[in-house]
């Protein structure tokens, strides 16, 4: 079978190696040129994965069976809208059941049109004025977030990026006026006070099959400090739940994915493809932070490589609607991401500084390697603007899987890279369990 992985970054290079376990023939379409993904492709195609007329004439070219859309642009591009009007089937979510993702208004009002519950206040406004009042109602403990896509770096929280109402209502009227995430509209929900935790799941339009949770850390610094990123690095545990949940928690997370994947259904949104739920875990259970249209990234590199089952074949249940027939395992394994970034990453990164990899070294110390956005220049290996690649350590107890990331980072030499070190760290895990504990009383 030729399966096209659309996409050029860690998270595409996680669900090609996936691919290629599954003896598929793999083809790629990036717009910067992935070393790794580059080796085992069959044939690759360097340009804009937006670029719907392109992307479809490559597919059709090349006679692709299945296609796999990776990052969440090309699918409100109407990618996979135009790939199945050519015949090709495609495990990832139409321009219209994506939109989950891509209007962050849609899943709000979605999920209060169909009583599911874990939703929080919000309301949305293209005037400052009215923006203002809401946020004084909420005596401004809110979340502020443009409507639409900012790679998961658009959103300020009340007490983390300001301090006051006067704060949160510049932001807000920051993300109107500069159209921030593409619409002069901007989302603003109570602030949900917690811990984040990631629930992926395989969907066919009506069942769902959910993977073991993850939690992400999105800020730069050690300690949960610095600005909004796309994610440094992520962790998961043998049990399948995490340190500060439990099993109570993690099937209310995936009862409320279930409800939102019955209610697009509904709505004549058939959902089929991965769906990721970011959640906060508060005193009073789960809340929906955001529903994602595809794999996380880091989070896919937490999940796939403890994938026993059949990874394209699983694409090809979702997309014919047999996900209910089949038997979807993982490793009782624990897992531990971290990211190499550009120095100056999520502020000013220096962008086109060469890093020195040695994938030997860390094969040898049992680490898998994912790169992400580098470019490959006569075997040299270059940062561009966003993070660099991922490098994660898997054994039974997440303690173990820290060092072994670790130990892999020492083969990952550069003067201008920075990694946040502290995740999976004990002490860090220490801290989100006994937040929860006082959440809970």
């Amino acid at each position: 079978m030729k399966v096209l992985v659309i996409g050029g970054g860690a998270r595409e290079h996680t669900i090609c190696e996936a691919v290629k376990r599954s003896d598929a023939e793999l083809y790629s379409i990036m717009k910067n040129l992935n070393p790794g993904i580059r080796r085992i492709a069959r044939d690759f195609y360097l340009h804009d994965e937006t670029d719907v007329e392109k992307v479809t004439e490559y597919a059709v070219s090349k006679n692709i069976d299945l296609a796999i859309v990776g990052p969440e642009a090309p699918e409100e591009a109407g990618i996979t809208n135009a790939l199945r009007e050519k015949g090709i089937a495609v495990a990832s979510p139409s321009k219209e059941a994506a939109e989950i993702e891509t209007n962050k208004e849609f899943m709000r009002s979605l999920m209060e049109r169909h009583g599911i519950i874990g939703t929080l206040k919000s309301r949305a406004f293209s005037d400052v004025r009215e923006a203002k009042k809401f946020i004084e109602m909420m005596d401004g403990e809110v979340a502020v977030k443009p409507v639409g896509l900012t790679g998961g770096k658009g959103v300020k929280v009340a007490g983390d990026h300001f301090r006051n109402i006067e704060e949160a209502v510049k932001y807000a009227e920051e993300v109107i006026t500069k159209k921030i995430g593409g619409e002069a509209r901007v989302l603003i929900e109570e602030k949900a006070a917690g811990e984040e935790f990631t629930i992926q799941a395989f969907c066919d339009g009506s069942t769902i099959i959910p993977t073991p949770a993850v939690q992400d850390h999105k800020r730069l610094l050690p300690g949960d400090d610095g600005p909004n990123t796309g994610g440094m690095g992520s962790y998961s545990d043998a049990s399948g739940l995490l340190p500060f949940m439990d099993r109570n928690d993690y099937e209310e997370a995936v009862s409320i994915l279930q409800g939102i994947v019955e209610a697009m259904g509904r709505e004549g949104r058939d959902y089929r493809g991965v769906i990721y739920g970011q959640f906060m875990l508060t005193g009073e259970g789960p809340k929906v932070i955001e529903i994602n249209a595809r794999w996380g990234d880091p989070e896919a590199m937490n999940i796939l490589p403890l994938l026993k089952a059949d990874f394209v074949d699983i694409c090809m249940a979702m997309v014919e609607g047999k996900l209910s027939r089949k038997r979807v395992g993982f490793e009782r394994k624990s897992t531990v991401c971290k990211y190499v970034v550009p120095e100056g990453y999520g502020t000013n990164p220096m962008a086109d500084k060469e890093i020195f990899v040695d994938e030997n070294a860390i094969k040898k110390e049992g680490g898998q390697l994912f790169y992400a956005s580098v470019n490959e220049r006569d075997g040299k290996i270059y940062t561009t603007r966003s993070r660099s690649l991922a490098v994660v350590g898997i054994a039974d107890r997440i303690e173990e899987a820290e060092k072994i990331c670790e130990k892999c980072l020492e083969h990952v030499k550069g003067e201008h890279i920075f990694i946040r070190h502290d995740i999976g760290k004990k002490e860090l895990i220490q801290k989100r369990i006994d937040h929860i504990a006082m959440l809970r009383g």
